[in-house]
């Protein structure tokens, strides 16, 4: 589980105090599929990165598994982000390296051995559709196995947590549906807890248990699928399920 708790981060300069967030309190159960969605400017990024520390919180508490991190340096933090893969909105791959390389890579840092290596990475790209690409280079990737190699990855040092930073904007629709039914099958079959920021309803329809709305720093409404599309209460969250065309789906529910 991953519980934040107040979380406040400030942005300071010489003349003005910046609340990216505002007091969010969260609560994401194990292997929830969680959507956090807001417009540019809103926060989520800098919420997301507070989860595994690369934004240190202002104020607040992040919990993960009972455990409080929030303080955690040096040795205590590799190890609790050693737990949590991340997938970035462009993809960060090395282009100087292979897909095998660029996947081996976490591993390397955490000094998983090169045995253990030569068997994981093959099952990792099978498991993303991309066995075929293992000494392929970036720059000969379209942007959708771009993005299947940056998942393969995240998932290298088999993580409980899975933080996901926009990883559909910067894709087509049809490349956008096949990343999101691949993280749809990784949640399902390895059990992780999927956290995923967009700007997109459409994303969280289809792929997210839960979601929550996010304005200026603030959470302004969370809940299921189901009762956020049927009975939104904030405007700006009415304003998102407006642009969503299908609500198939929720029928469906």
């Amino acid at each position: 589980m991953v519980r934040l708790e107040n979380i406040m981060v400030e942005f300071k300069n010489k003349k003005h105090t910046f609340n990216a967030v505002n007091n969010v309190d969260l609560e994401i159960q194990e292997g929830e599929v969680f959507g956090i969605v807001g417009t540019s400017g809103a926060g989520k990024s800098t919420l997301l990165r507070t989860i595994n520390l690369l934004q240190k919180p202002t104020l607040g508490k992040i919990w993960i598994n009972g455990e409080d991190i929030t303080s955690y340096s040096g040795a205590a933090l590799r190890n609790i982000r050693h737990k949590i893969g991340m997938i970035f909105q462009h993809f960060n791959l090395i282009h100087t390296k292979t897909v095998f390389e660029n996947i081996a890579f976490p591993m390397l840092i955490s000094g998983v051995s090169k045995e253990i290596i030569a068997q994981r990475v093959p099952s990792l790209l099978e498991l993303v559709g991309l066995s075929d690409k293992t000494n392929v280079y970036p720059s000969k990737l379209s942007g959708g196995q771009k993005q299947r190699v940056g998942i393969a990855r995240a998932l290298a040092n088999n993580p409980r947590i899975l933080l996901c930073d926009e990883p559909t904007s910067a894709l087509d629709l049809e490349t956008t549906n096949a990343i999101l039914e691949l993280l749809k099958n990784i949640n399902v079959q390895l059990g992780i807890t999927t956290i995923l920021i967009t700007h997109e309803m459409a994303v969280v329809k289809e792929v997210c248990d839960k979601v929550a709305v996010m304005e200026d720093g603030r959470v302004v409404e969370q809940g299921s699928i189901v009762d956020i599309f049927s009975n939104p209460q904030h405007q700006i969250t009415k304003n998102f399920i407006a642009t969503t065309n299908n609500l198939n789906k929720i029928d469906e529910l």
